[in-house]
């Protein structure tokens, strides 16, 4: 069964810009931290973290963080993910975790072709049937084994059921839908985006990317008012592999 993607901000510091400006404000005052929060005025707040975006002063952004809600992603976008290391995730477990009719992502240079999305369709369904089978398989056998040596019925069918699944889930495909809840910092994002937000990034974690900056600069608009791919607000860092697209893209994000 296909799936979408689905992105949602769930939880993220209270007052991050002001927060950040409390933080910048420091480095540049000899005012005491209970002082800090002292006149930072929605005006204040708006002409001092300006400034502080635009000097690229970035370290006083690592302490506002923002977590993630992300479902209707493929395993292969999650491994792609989780390479930014400053990071926190939680990702549904393939070993604790049934894949009973799993969901699956299409890329689109398949979708949009009908025999090529015919035959991923067909593997989909045949992959399906085979983690099925053998979950069937590797249960009886472990339930016999757990029942003989010992174990309750309930003991040993829960058991069974576990490191079945565990086993029958290397034949699960990259499409395979999961959801994953991930924490970044402010700094961390603005690198996720200049990374991912690319044209040059794989298309379905460039897409998470767009959404991701798209809720973040509802929510702190000064932070991320330059966040976007490197060549939104400079050169293009790829050289001779660029897309070549530099003013549609620096239109895209400024809109965005």
């Amino acid at each position: 069964m296909e799936t979408t993607l689905k992105v949602e901000i769930l939880a993220h510091t209270p007052e991050p810009e002001k927060l950040i400006s409390a933080a910048a404000k420091l480095c540049y005052s000899p005012s005491g931290i209970e002082k800090l929060m002292e006149g930072l005025d929605e005006k204040t707040v708006n002409n001092f973290l300006s400034k502080l975006m635009d000097m690229g002063h970035e370290s006083p952004i690592e302490h506002v963080s923002f977590t993630f809600g992300i479902e209707g992603v493929s395993r292969s976008l999650t491994h792609q993910l989780v390479r930014h290391r400053v990071a926190s995730y939680s990702q549904k477990s393939q070993r604790y975790v049934t894949e009973n009719q799993f969901e699956y992502v299409v890329p689109p240079q398949i979708a949009e072709i009908p025999e090529a999305k015919e035959l991923f369709v067909k593997a989909m369904e045949k992959d399906q049937e085979i983690y099925d089978q053998l979950v069937e398989k590797l249960r009886e056998a472990r339930l016999r084994e757990y029942l003989e040596a010992g174990d309750s019925e309930k003991a040993a069918k829960g058991k069974a059921e576990k490191t079945a699944i565990e086993d029958a889930r290397y034949v699960l495909p990259n499409a395979c839908e999961t959801k994953i809840i991930a924490t970044m910092n402010a700094r961390e994002l603005l690198h996720f985006f200049h990374h991912r937000c690319c044209e040059r990034a794989q298309w379905e974690i460039r897409e998470l990317a767009t959404q991701m900056l798209r809720l973040v600069r509802e929510e702190a608009p000064l932070i991320f008012k330059h966040a976007g791919p490197s060549c939104a607000n400079g050169p293009c860092p790829e050289g001779p592999m660029t897309c070549g697209k530099i003013t549609e893209i620096r239109e895209k994000f400024k809109n965005l």
